[in-house]
């Protein structure tokens, strides 16, 4: 028989499918209605405009290209993902005849005009990277930890696909690390490998005080539960952001900052494993950092304010 695990720590895609199936089907002029008056209803805008620049670097005007899609264009052509839906949430407040550049997936290019994308290099010119929070369901994770960081295993954990080099490159290093529980949950060939291990569900990886976040083909997806949670972020420096704002994070206060090389890891868990009071300050840091994406009508507004940064810098409004 087979065993179906459910972790209740994920977001549900039967709910998030149904939620925006009947956002779909209400008119859009019932959406562009509400905008002015969201954005006469703004608090604390410094902090908001803050966020809004961070986004959309977008700051000269720019031509805007013909062969782009229109947002009633966009309704018709696109498949009904994630992605599309993340977007169609707020296109639906402005008019439909506006044109839009977008690239859905793990984006981790700088394009060449401004585009709409989920994520984009930290380092460099990224300005034409316009960030939108795409694939929430997947990325934007938020947990109850109701364990706490004394109680749980002086061990460092990680679940995950290792079909990127620096991936295999930790986990062939580590997978028996007498301080580690980390292995790869790999689909493909080669799964008979001595790393390949059972997935672990987030209740299960909450038992442990320090959690690894690795990139994948762009960021690590984990790492907004693991910063919302009671253990210790690990993470190399970060070379991709997403809406969650990675390249703002401060290394050794709202996560443990590791080597590229992951030489001192075994060093760094010793060190929290000791000095408790360190790493619970951390954790507190990283905690607050995240609360700033859990205020939904915030973020509506924010993201609603980057869209309409878009379409004025195209001077299409």
């Amino acid at each position: 028989m087979i065993e179906i695990r459910i972790d209740k720590n994920k977001n549900t895609k039967l709910t998030y499918y149904l939620l925006n199936i009947i956002r779909f089907l209400i008119p859009s002029f019932f959406y562009r209605n509400k905008l002015s008056t969201l954005f006469r209803n703004i608090n604390n805008p410094e902090y908001i405009y803050d966020r809004v620049n961070y986004y959309n670097c977008a700051n000269n005007i720019f031509p805007i290209q013909d062969s782009l899609l229109a947002i009633n264009q966009y309704i018709k052509k696109e498949a009904k993902k994630t992605y599309y839906f993340d977007l169609l949430k707020y296109l639906k407040y402005f008019n439909p005849s506006l044109k839009i550049s977008y690239l859905f997936g793990d984006v981790t290019h700088v394009p060449e005009t401004p585009t709409i994308v989920k994520s984009r290099p930290i380092n460099g010119s990224n300005q034409n990277s316009i960030l939108m929070k795409l694939n929430e369901v997947r990325h934007f994770i938020f947990i109850s930890d109701n364990l706490a960081f004394e109680e749980k295993k002086n061990l460092l954990v990680w679940r995950g696909k290792c079909y990127r080099q620096h991936r295999q490159d930790f986990i062939q290093k580590f997978y028996n690390n007498k301080y580690c529980n980390v292995g790869q949950t790999n689909t493909k060939a080669e799964i008979n490998s001595p790393w390949q291990k059972e997935k672990m569900q987030i209740s299960e990886q909450l038992q442990y005080k320090f959690i690894l976040a690795i990139e994948g083909n762009d960021v690590a997806s984990n790492l907004k539960w693991v910063m919302s949670s009671n253990s210790l972020a690990f993470m190399v420096k970060p070379s991709y952001e997403t809406w969650f704002m990675e390249g703002t994070l401060i290394p050794n206060y709202h996560y443990v900052l590791l080597k590229d090389d992951y030489s001192n890891l075994e060093e760094k868990i010793e060190y929290y494993s000791n000095n408790i009071e360190e790493a619970l300050s951390i954790i507190k840091h990283a905690n607050d950092y995240t609360k700033q994406f859990q205020n939904k009508q915030q973020e509506d507004i924010i993201s609603l304010l980057v869209l309409d940064k878009y379409f004025k810098k195209s001077q299409q409004i």
